[in-house]
């Protein structure tokens, strides 16, 4: 059960949150008098300023209080299980942990399920001290700490300690680089503590994804306003190629006569190619009901080069999507589509070693390196992936800015607006290394980093010797 020191210590800590608090709202009102005698812009600008840090202290205070409620909910079980007595049978077990959870419910006023969850997610975040020290000190939300919880359940005790370690613990053995996990959006912390997990998790995501695959299907759920949602659960690298087409066709259809919006136009396109008439394949054949055509989206793939050959089965990483079973990621190589472009992947140290291409334009070789280095839109919180995205200069051409990789990134058409009609500024970039931001009032954003790994070697090889087979490799790799 908990001690007091660790209460405490958060309490301590939203006393500090409280009086930073206090003291901004007395430089504000003593603003608002300067501002009523007439004071100018200055006034103005740093009322402005101090409204942003009302806002970032609301969010750490509201995670304090998340940590708060925390740990109150985690100890709460462990006190009604102490109150029940040794001898108490299974069933009477299950029903006072049952009645507490509806305790919680009520004086919460949440369903019980909702509690349930909060009980959960609340004991598992308090059995991991880097995740529960985040939160207590307003390092990162709930919503972070959901994701913790989510994404640690089913594994054992060592490997959720190593997840949260690797996210949390800048003494862990190679942490996450960049971003620190608070810093990010929870979509794309989700993203990047999902992709840590499928490298690392125990269960072969081989095994998982012929799991997953056997459970496909399409969902409709009607709604409301004559509306409904059609779903479909598949293999990533064919939702991938789905959404990768249905939104350059969108864009090809934008233009000055046309009213639907991005969003407006992907559905339409995808009823009216899943209610067409006529298709074919590519080869030019009528295409059967069922049968799933190649990709043609233009994607890259980062493949660990063991693993392509066959000597692994290190997930691969595809482009707009996640980690994918290395047979997936070897029969797109094989059979994917005419714009596909697989990026090998150095053993040694995880990190890129060549872009494959039909071609040999310099300038979309740079922009397919942009792709694979970024990912998605590098504006801070912003997850569009590369199909909408425009390969920008940081530093404008015409101010002197050269076209390298050090001076491009990818922005999405909203950003890539914003940063030339705002004071919102990039930094420079590097060769494996995405620009971070700084805002109009000075506030720095690290960029987010994917988090490469030394790639899985073949049993018997280590990375110290060279072998038969990585001379191979190295000598394919050379032509």
């Amino acid at each position: 059960m908990g001690t007091s020191g660790g209460v405490g210590v958060v309490l301590a800590s939203i006393d500090a949150s409280v009086a930073a608090l206090d003291s901004l709202n007395r430089q504000d009102s003593f603003l608002a008098a300067a501002a009523a005698a007439g004071a100018g812009v200055d006034v103005l600008q740093r009322r402005y300023g101090i409204r942003l840090e009302r806002l970032e202290l609301m969010a750490r205070l509201e995670a304090q209080l998340a940590a708060m409620q925390a740990r109150a909910a985690a100890e709460a079980v462990e006190f009604q299980r102490a109150l029940t007595p040794a001898d108490a049978s299974i069933q009477d077990r299950t029903y006072a942990d049952m009645s507490v959870v509806e305790e919680i419910a009520g004086v919460v006023t949440i369903s019980s399920a909702a509690a349930g969850a909060l009980v959960d997610q609340s004991r598992r975040i308090c059995s991991l001290p880097h995740a529960m020290n985040a939160l207590a000190a307003g390092a990162m939300s709930w919503q972070h700490a959901r994701i913790v919880a989510d994404e640690t359940e089913g594994l054992t005790t060592d490997g959720a300690a190593s997840l949260v370690a690797h996210f949390f613990d800048p003494a862990a053995p190679q942490p996450a680089r960049g971003a620190a996990p608070g810093d990010l959006v929870p979509s794309r912390f989700r993203a990047k503590v999902r992709g840590w997990r499928e490298r690392h998790h125990p269960e072969s995501i081989e095994k998982r994804h012929v799991k997953g695959v056997a459970d496909r299907r399409m969902e409709y759920t009607p709604e409301r306003d004559g509306m409904a949602w059609v779903s479909l659960y598949l293999p990533g690298d064919t939702a991938c190629a789905i959404w990768n087409r249905t939104t350059a066709t969108a864009r090809g259809l934008q233009g000055p006569t046309e009213e639907r919006t991005l969003t407006q136009l992907r559905p339409d396109i995808a009823a009216s190619l899943l209610l067409g008439a006529g298709h074919t394949t590519q080869t030019g054949k009528p295409m059967e009901a069922g049968q799933v055509p190649a990709p043609r989206a233009d994607v890259l793939v980062m493949v660990p080069v063991f693993s392509l050959l066959g000597v692994t089965d290190e997930p691969a990483v595809l482009d707009g999507f996640g980690p994918i079973p290395a047979s997936m990621a070897r029969k797109l190589v094989a059979d994917g589509a005419e714009s596909f472009y697989r990026v090998l992947v150095d053993p040694r140290d995880g990190a890129p070693l060549e872009i494959g291409r039909k071609n040999y334009r310099l300038t979309e070789t740079i922009k397919r390196w942009i792709r694979m280095r970024d990912a998605k839109c590098t504006f801070r919180g912003c997850a569009n992936r590369t199909p909408d995205n425009e390969t920008d200069h940081l530093q404008a051409w015409q101010h002197g800015g050269a076209t390298n990789v050090g001076n491009l990134a990818q922005l999405c058409p909203k950003h890539h607006r914003l940063k030339h009609h705002s004071q919102w500024a990039p930094d420079l970039a590097n060769k494996n290394e995405p620009p971070g931001w700084t805002s109009p009032t000075g506030r720095h954003y690290n960029p987010e980093h994917q988090d490469s790994e030394p790639t899985h070697w073949p049993e018997g090889i280590l990375p110290t010797q060279r072998s038969p087979l990585e001379q191979v490799l190295l000598q394919r790799l050379a032509t």
